[in-house]
């Protein structure tokens, strides 16, 4: 992706951002049709990272518990 492409692509975010930052996850998918969105690369990356950070998140309050390495990582497969 070039500059200009990237600069685009930032000023299109934002736009967004701005204009639809009041509506619910709910209006936003009937107004985009968000299965399609779904479906995209950025999509499934960000999911990826937002997983992995709350397995992060989750392991020190398992650990707390009682639970061993070995049950953790069972239950976070």
């Amino acid at each position: 992706m070039n500059i200009l492409e990237n600069y685009l692509l930032v000023l299109v975010e934002r736009m967004l951002i701005y204009k639809f930052s009041s509506y619910s996850r709910q209006e936003l998918e009937a107004i985009f049709v968000l299965t399609e969105w779904q479906k995209t690369r950025f999509y499934q990356e960000v999911k990826e990272e937002t997983e992995l950070e709350t397995k992060l998140k989750t392991i020190p309050r398992l650990l707390n518990e009682g639970l061993n390495v070995e049950q953790i990582a069972r239950i976070l497969e």
